[in-house]
């Protein structure tokens, strides 16, 4: 893959599930743990500014105005119900050491799962020429999955970098490893991803 033809799509790594004080932290802690997931996607994230990816990061607001008007059940009903991801808080921001360098694209308008909707991620990896769309972040099954079930729709190289990503269990996690990834593209660890860049 060629470095300037990825775009390397950091999702949700926020405060909420990156930090222990986050709300959403213990829902994700023991995966963390087990896949070395903040220290596998550090390690992704210099890879591709050191290399010249585009990097995309593509946080998560609860909107509560949208999702009132409709049916917010399921994940988005879990994070209204733990208050998470609100606007302007502590929770919403991203995590160290995932802070934007400069020249880096940050999504705005994430309110649902696939980090293409309502944001401009569509056009953002169309005006940079990319070609190949590698995802990582949280939660697994959900985001990181639905995001790269968009990216494949749209006609580009899916990769979910399995290492990079965390899930609620272990099961979940397996599941987009096993099953998702291979029909969407592929999944790598970051070791794989990073020597598949020329």
């Amino acid at each position: 893959m060629k470095a300037s033809q990825t775009a390397v799509v950091l999702i949700e790594f926020q405060n909420e599930f990156c930090s222990e004080a986050g709300r959403m932290h213990r829902a994700v802690r023991a995966e963390l743990e087990r896949n070395g997931t903040l220290r596998n996607a550090a390690r992704l994230l210099a890879a591709a500014r050191e290399k010249g990816c585009l990097v995309v990061h593509c946080p998560f607001v609860f909107d509560r105005r949208w999702a009132e008007r409709v049916c917010a059940c399921g994940t988005l009903a879990d994070v209204n119900e733990a208050g998470a991801f609100r606007p302007g808080e502590w929770g919403s921001e991203l995590a160290e050491p995932f802070i934007p360098a400069r020249g880096e694209v940050v999504l705005k308008g994430k309110r649902a799962l696939s980090g293409f909707t309502h944001t401009q991620l569509d056009h953002v990896l169309a005006q940079r020429g990319i070609r190949c769309v590698a995802c990582a972040g949280f939660l697994t099954n959900v985001c990181v999955e639905s995001t790269a079930r968009s990216a494949y729709d749209r006609g580009w190289r899916v990769v979910i970098v399995k290492d990079a990503c965390g899930a609620t269990s272990r099961a979940n996690q397996e599941y987009v490893e096993n099953q998702i990834a291979p029909v969407l593209g592929c999944a790598m660890s970051v070791d794989e991803f990073i020597a598949s860049l020329e």
